[in-house]
């Protein structure tokens, strides 16, 4: 049976499962890890068309995200990412051996979007944006969106490419705003490692 505890906040209480393979695969990461570890934080890296994309990291002591739901699951302090806590509940984490190299794979059952509007700009970048930058190796996700505002990550040749001004402007911002005209700033949260001004990042929640 798979371990299962929840940690909560004042908006979201949080349920995550973890398969015994699961956690001993964790826990012996983090016994070789170097430093004195926190635990691991869980969080949302991307939704596409075949799901959510899940990403873990390890926290050091010291380093703990303020404002994460902290989640006990197998002897495991899980950090469970803020901004996408309720979409994170639920989650189930299994190990797959017999892949190459061992594989952790994820299982989250919650809708990608909550609200009608995201879903409808996700739709957006899946069925026409993401297609069309793909043939250039990038890639956009949809982060947040706090009308009249929309969040948006690029990724692959996309960041720290020259061009991205010219992409964003032309491109991605154009169809978000004709899409959905109550949105009226599309703001890039890319850290594109250059540059004296860094990509604002969106207050979690």
């Amino acid at each position: 049976m798979p371990g299962e505890d929840s940690g909560s906040d004042a908006q979201h209480p949080v349920k995550l499962k973890v398969s015994e393979a699961a956690a001993e695969r964790l826990k012996s990461v983090l016994e070789g890890y170097e430093n004195p570890v926190a635990g691991i934080r869980i969080a949302v890296s991307g939704r596409g068309p075949q799901g959510f994309q899940h990403s873990l990291a390890i926290i050091e002591a010291g380093e703990e995200p303020q404002g994460d739901p902290r989640v006990e699951v197998e002897g495991i302090t899980f950090f469970v990412e803020a901004r996408n806590a309720s979409y994170l509940d639920g989650v189930a984490i299994e190990y797959d051996g017999g892949a190459a190299g061992g594989m952790l794979q994820f299982e989250n059952p919650n809708a990608l979007w909550k609200d009608p509007l995201s879903q409808k700009l996700q739709d957006l970048f899946d069925t026409q944006i993401n297609p069309q930058i793909a043939s250039h190796g990038g890639s956009v996700t949809l982060l947040e969106v706090d009308v009249p505002k929309a969040y948006i990550e690029l990724g692959g040749g996309c960041v720290g490419c020259g061009m991205v001004d010219v992409t964003l402007k032309q491109g991605i911002e154009v169809a978000i705003m004709e899409a959905a005209p109550e949105i009226t700033e599309v703001i890039d949260a890319t850290d594109h490692g250059s540059g004296d001004n860094p990509y604002y990042k969106p207050s979690k929640k």
